[in-house]
């Protein structure tokens, strides 16, 4: 009987919070492991595999399994403006350990010509809903949870059953915009379960969403995504797109390995999307997987993104997404700085509460140094902006910081004279949004340069 009460309370513990154990890989280690794999035919398959059952929770608690500690200030310790991906409170944890991947450096991404949209008007993180619950600001005809992960700030979207996902804020789709988000799946991963579909929709009524299926019946017009962890060989991922013009049938359609977003050895990818009219650009994390000139139909009103499952083989695999970002606009780095004397751009991407770069900041990076190269009289000023969470003497610090950062980025990869540069940073002060939503704060953490 007492067994019996512990069990039940611990379930009961386990109720309340909700936290997806996904093993996310050291990109560093990676080629190493697949060195050893293609000598030895090995795969480690000893450390955290997949996503924690509930009765392997019970287990841990059972006997004593704790887990990482948070790396996070004392109660009277305020922090500082945290990430260009992140808002305060994710950074606070949400009962997630602190992240341990080894970033890739700028010259992985040296052939990384992604540049976000100018202003960004959707910055999906979650942080208004609760973990265990679908979010309120998104439909579906399935069923999901947020959930933390080890080693990764912020909430998280848990989808494993078939069905599709409507963020229902996302209403329309200019001609110019891009498209990112950050995608994780379970270890070992099953080949026969459903690929992750992220869809480009023109909708007569958001409720036909639902049109848009593991089958599609009705005529629908857009182009269908996919993204999948395990190819038939179990060698690699894939990545595929399909498209569809007012008609239950394939257009044009197209599929390829690729090694950005594998099961076995790296299960999380920041998928990037670029439409410019017609055309569309799709990258996993540095690679380009598709550039489609004709991808998209002129004249059609493109008005929704979908995110969709089919069916799945084990009950462990599960998809998660996070930090979905919608931004409009095309820039225009040459313009604005030749002729007009400044540009601002939030596509300079740093770690949480943190002055290094991520790599995913190559493709804007790349374009103001080509500016730079070809006007070598041009002089800037480069000035980090934060939003207002956290500490306003530790925000102005840390924006400092990012300038010089940037400013080091642009002498050491490109070859910028550094003479040619200053750096300061504003913090807080000078804000462009209110830092009342994720998406104000969002284009408030920027980069400005001024022309000297």
């Amino acid at each position: 009987m007492k067994t019996r009460k512990i069990l039940l309370f611990i379930i009961f513990l386990s109720s309340a919070k909700v936290q997806a154990q996904v093993q996310i890989y050291d990109p560093k280690k990676v080629a190493e492991r697949s060195v050893e794999n293609r000598a030895n035919s090995r795969v480690n398959q000893g450390v955290d595999r997949g996503l924690d059952k509930v009765e392997e929770g019970i287990g841990n608690l059972l006997f004593g399994k704790k887990k990482k500690k948070e790396d996070q200030p004392s109660n009277n310790q305020q922090k500082p403006d945290n990430s260009q991906n992140a808002s305060q409170e994710e950074n606070n944890g949400n009962n997630a350990a602190k992240a341990n991947l080894k970033t890739p450096t700028l010259q992985t991404y040296n052939k990384f010509d992604f540049m976000p949209g100018e202003k960004i008007v959707v910055q999906e993180d979650f942080s208004q809903d609760a973990i265990g619950d679908f979010p309120d600001k998104w439909n579906t005809n399935s069923t999901g949870e947020l959930v933390n992960i080890e080693g990764k700030p912020g909430k998280w979207l848990s989808l494993s059953k078939d069905g599709t996902f409507l963020p229902e804020f996302i209403t329309g789709l200019p001609e110019n915009f891009t498209l990112e988000f950050d995608l994780i799946t379970n270890a070992e991963f099953s080949f026969y379960s459903s690929p992750f579909n992220c869809i480009i929709a023109s909708l007569a009524s958001p409720k036909d969403f639902a049109k848009w299926g593991r089958f599609i019946v009705d005529d629908v017009t857009g182009i269908e995504l996919g993204f999948h962890p395990m190819n038939a060989g179990s060698s690699q991922g894939t990545a595929s797109f399909i498209v569809y013009n007012n008609s239950s049938k394939e257009d044009m359609k197209n599929e390829t390995n690729t090694s950005q977003f594998f099961a076995n050895f790296n299960n999380y990818a920041r998928v990037s999307i670029w439409r410019q009219k017609q055309r569309l650009r799709v990258y996993m994390n540095e690679e380009k997987v598709w550039d489609l000139p004709r991808a998209l139909t002129s004249g059609t009103n493109y008005n929704a993104v979908l995110f969709m499952l089919g069916s799945f083989q084990k009950p462990e695999d599960r998809y998660l997404i996070s930090n979905v970002r919608l931004a409009v606009g095309a820039p225009d780095t040459r313009n604005k700085l030749i002729t007009e004397g400044k540009f601002v751009t939030t596509g300079i991407l740093f770690d949480v509460n943190s002055a290094v770069i991520k790599p995913e900041s190559y493709g804007t990076l790349k374009s103001i140094a080509q500016v730079l190269q070809e006007n070598a009289d041009i002089k800037v000023k480069i000035i980090g902006h934060t939003d207002s969470d956290g500490d306003d003497n530790a925000n102005l610090k840390l924006s400092k910081l990012r300038a010089e950062s940037v400013k080091a980025a642009l002498s050491n990869e490109f070859g910028i004279n550094a003479s040619r540069m200053e750096s300061d940073g504003k913090g807080e002060s000078q804000p462009t949004s209110p830092n009342t939503s994720s998406e104000g704060k969002a284009n408030n953490r920027r980069v400005e340069f001024i022309k000297l």
